[in-house]
């Protein structure tokens, strides 16, 4: 009988297990988030699965759906925890070796859009909730970042933040948390 597959299965089985892994801890962090409040309304996990939901409405694509579910998990206290002051580089940090360059890169540039979005559209800055005009002042006020505005990635960045600041209704469904996951295991690197 020949083996030549035991190699191969070998291969198979720690892909799936890394796949897993990435999965668990995605999890993990997730439920890390109950509880954790940076907005007036809902916690980061309401905040998190209503961003993706939001995305779901809005047709985006699988890589915007989990950046929009996981652009602020910075907050959580398995890395930088609540008040972090660079919570978007911490998210853009664990989400790329994890799900690839576009899903990190989204989840970091959420403040960057946000700045961009308070510069360029008075509606959206008059409609800033409390907590988020604050954060913008921290964040260093609504600017325009050419290097921002000319990434191939800023259209889905500015939908991303629109998400996010839909995504604060205590009223509001989520994304089911399992739909959350299915996409994280189809996107892990």
């Amino acid at each position: 009988m020949n083996n030549w597959y035991r190699p191969i299965w070998g291969i198979v089985g720690s892909m799936q297990s890394r796949i897993d892994q990435v999965v668990e801890e995605t999890a993990a962090l997730l439920a890390s988030l109950h509880g954790v409040w940076d907005e007036d309304e809902v916690d980061e996990w309401q905040h998190a699965v209503q961003s993706a939901e939001q995305a779901l409405l809005r047709g985006a694509d699988d890589e915007v759906v989990l950046a929009a579910a996981l652009h602020d998990i910075g907050h959580s206290p398995m890395l930088g925890g609540p008040g972090v002051v660079d919570h978007s580089g911490l998210a853009r940090d664990w989400l790329t070796p994890r799900f690839g360059a576009r899903v990190g890169w989204l989840a970091g540039a959420h403040v960057a859009a946000k700045r961009h979005l308070a510069a360029t559209d008075p509606a959206y800055a008059a409609a800033l909730s409390p907590t988020s005009v604050a954060s913008l002042a921290e964040q260093g006020g609504a600017a325009i970042d050419p290097e921002f505005a000319s990434h191939e990635w800023h259209r889905d960045a500015v939908l991303l933040r629109r998400c996010d600041d839909a995504a604060k209704d205590p009223a509001a469904a989520g994304a089911p948390e399992a739909l959350i996951l299915e996409i994280a295991r189809r996107l892990t690197r």
